[in-house]
């Protein structure tokens, strides 16, 4: 059979949109030697990130001309026996769709969204799951909620969970450190957060709690480090860390690559997820592959991620966010522990079970296709 896929975030950095699409078309290249795989890609030398046995086509980076124009005509051209997209499919096409729907963030919490965007995903991605052969997401959170916002049947919606990439592994901490300070300059001990700077991220309160251990313990030789992409909400950010009182103990890296990101986290006393919303929350299990002691909150399908192997908090609570941050920062044995929890649970999720799960789905879509196809041309001839 042939599969296409939508991959015009590779390269953009997208964050886990893009780690999403790339880790599963790594492994479909791995354990899946029988079909073809055409992967649509939108940035110069994307393909170059790819397996060599993954066919590329390119996209515009426009997205308009993309789902209008472009994919269209690859599909006409290709003639897959379906295409998968992330949250969004072309406007016009006959071939069979699998969608990949993250998180309905746009829906339950339109305000940390442009009203242009809110309004434009509302539209599109409900087009799309709509007309969905199948849809994937990560989580029993997501799937509960894909469900409740929109009229589908059940069986349409799948939950195949993300996994971390091999990359992220267990390294010595001294090790990383002097990684992180030669090439950003950032010395001695922190505490980290991932994630691009935006509302839903909570990057504020992180830093209402850190201000607050760091008044209550200023023995503490602790730094906090911000690794993730500018913005439109950078400068509200970054304003507020220049009003607080520990101003000169806190970093913004912008995005790095995966192999910078693998010294953050290997350098890192703890890791702190503190968002709001989450589909799933792949910088948890990130962290925890490379043996560090989490501390996440404890909504959406954060807790379904971290699963008693992270310390959980009321994002909303800036008391409780310091009490996870302070317990582990002056208490070693419970770092060991968690870190030691942490690797355990990591290591449950595979992208080799992800891909195999989504391979699977995509033969019974691409196989009930073909039996309609097969019975309308019976009863035409």
């Amino acid at each position: 059979m042939r599969f296409s896929v939508d991959a015009h975030s590779v390269g953009c950095h997208l964050t886990g949109n893009e780690v999403y699409i790339r880790n599963l078309l790594n492994e479909f290249a791995r354990v899946d030697h029988s079909d073809q795989f055409i992967a649509y890609v939108a940035k110069p030398n994307a393909d170059t990130s790819l397996p060599a046995s993954i066919q590329t086509r390119w996209v515009s980076e426009n997205p308009y001309k993309r789902l209008a124009l472009d994919l269209p005509r690859h599909l006409r051209r290709d003639r897959p026996d379906l295409l998968h997209v992330q949250y969004t499919g072309p406007l016009f096409t006959s071939t069979p769709l699998v969608v990949s729907v993250h998180d309905v963030s746009f829906l339950e919490y339109p305000q940390y969204f442009t009203r242009f965007r809110a309004t434009q995903l509302k539209i599109t991605v409900r087009r799309t799951v709509e007309r969905a052969a199948a849809i994937l997401t990560p989580s029993e959170f997501s799937r509960k909620a894909i469900l409740r916002h929109y009229s589908l049947d059940e069986e349409k919606v799948v939950v195949v969970h993300n996994a971390v990439s091999s990359e992220f592994r267990a390294i010595d901490r001294q090790l990383a450190q002097g990684a992180v300070q030669r090439k950003f300059g950032i010395a001695g001990p922190f505490v980290l957060t991932v994630g691009d700077l935006q509302p839903r991220k909570n990057h504020w309160g992180l830093l209402q709690a850190f201000e607050q251990v760091l008044r209550a313990h200023p023995q503490l030789p602790h730094r906090l480090v911000f690794v993730g992409k500018e913005t439109w909400y950078s400068k509200d950010l970054h304003r507020a860390v220049a009003r607080s009182g520990v101003a000169e103990r806190v970093h913004f890296t912008g995005f790095v690559d995966d192999a910078d990101l693998v010294q953050f986290y290997g350098a890192c006393d703890l890791f702190v997820f503190p968002s709001f919303y989450e589909g799933f929350g792949l910088p948890i299990l990130e962290a925890m592959a490379c043996g560090r002691a989490v501390a996440s909150s404890s909504t959406t399908a954060m807790p379904e991620v971290a699963d008693g192997a992270g310390i959980l908090f009321d994002p909303g609570s800036a008391e409780q966010m310091t009490r996870a941050i302070r317990d582990v920062l002056i208490d070693p044995e419970l770092r060991v522990r968690m870190e030691r929890l942490g690797s355990q649970r990591a290591a449950a999720f595979s992208w080799e079970r992800a891909a195999e799960r989504t391979l699977e789905l995509y033969g019974r879509v691409a196989g009930a296709e073909r039996r309609v196809n097969t019975a309308v041309q019976t009863r035409v001839s």
